[in-house]
């Protein structure tokens, strides 16, 4: 499966593990990465200090590349987190940058030696960002879980519609989980795939067993969307405190002060974290519909690899029959 992803990010199968705010730790990343993959530590409801000791704990567990995430919105003021990159620059092979505009931040992360990864919802925003310098970007669909774009283009669109404005290599976000979901997005023109929901199913993972288990448990409609009335798009998994906010949405659309203590990072952070599912959300991608299990991320990256490869073989088999 050796391409341009892979040469750029040092891995030897283009299988990207997402971001994940509060769950993305570094154990997870080495795992992934060790496997083969290409693991990342999120920085999203870190501090940076935290942060750090994550980055810390992958560069102790693998000597294969790894990256990382910072959302750069969601961080009231993300320079001390790009100090703790420029700090550990030596380890860092990619920086992926997510929730906000990336092209102040391109060129210097790049001068420092770094492979520049940026997600983007549309084609227009595919195409800045390779203007500005981006080596691959992820293109994420609407299926994806947390945060996506206001546009809710579909990965099935996405992709192909991206391929068609960009050169640089494209990763496929939102709806993959297995082999057959990854076998897709290469047809559609991806060389790559990042997989956030089923990474967080993994026994590396700090998430919550609860957390976990309800991902199992899930079906793919099950992941909904929140903060309509804000202009937002949250997707997360449906429970009975999401349906309060909705609630609270009917009754107040649009006002922010009397949602924010609902839709809060804490709350996010409370259910993720603590497996207080009663008192807050998860992010939760319609990928979840594939979970079947928590297993180590190693053995879920190679079946996914596995699944891909047996997939693409059939397709190619078929189109020859069809040609025949």
């Amino acid at each position: 499966m050796e391409n341009r992803v892979c040469r750029l990010l040092g891995c030897k199968y283009p299988v990207i593990e997402g971001g994940l705010a509060y769950v993305g730790n570094g154990l997870l990343a080495a795992a992934v990465s060790e496997a083969g993959g290409f693991g990342q530590v999120g920085s999203g409801g870190r501090t940076a200090e935290d942060f750090d000791r994550q980055i810390q704990l992958a560069i102790q567990h693998t000597n294969a590349p790894f990256g990382v995430n910072i959302p750069i919105s969601e961080h009231r003021d993300p320079k001390d987190y790009f100090e703790v990159v420029k700090k550990h620059a030596a380890s860092i092979r990619a920086v992926s940058l997510s929730a906000g505009n990336p092209r102040p931040l391109i060129g210097p992360l790049k001068e420092a030696g770094m492979i520049v990864m940026t997600l983007a919802s549309t084609p227009e925003q595919a195409r800045k960002a390779e203007a500005a310098g981006a080596d691959l970007v992820i293109c994420e669909g609407t299926e994806a879980g947390g945060h996506n774009g206001p546009a809710e283009l579909t990965t099935m669109v996405l992709i192909p519609l991206v391929s068609d404005v960009v050169s640089i290599p494209i990763v496929a976000a939102g709806g993959i989980a297995d082999g057959r979901t990854a076998a897709a997005a290469f047809c559609l023109g991806a060389e790559g795939v990042q997989m956030g929901t089923r990474f967080v199913a993994t026994e590396e993972c700090q998430a919550h067993n609860h957390y976990k288990r309800a991902l199992v448990d899930a079906r793919a409609e099950d992941s909904v969307v929140m903060e309509r009335s804000l202009g937002h798009v949250t997707r997360v998994l449906r429970s009975p405190f999401v349906e309060q906010i909705w609630e609270q949405e009917r009754q107040t659309p649009g006002d922010i002060e009397t949602l924010l203590p609902m839709i809060s990072g804490k709350r996010n952070a409370q259910a993720a974290l603590e497996g207080d599912l009663d008192h807050g959300w998860l992010n939760c991608g319609q990928s979840t519909g594939f979970v079947q299990d928590v297993q180590p991320a190693g053995v879920v990256l190679r079946k996914v690899v596995q699944e891909t490869a047996s997939r693409l073989q059939e397709i190619d088999l078929r189109c020859r029959s069809w040609l025949q």
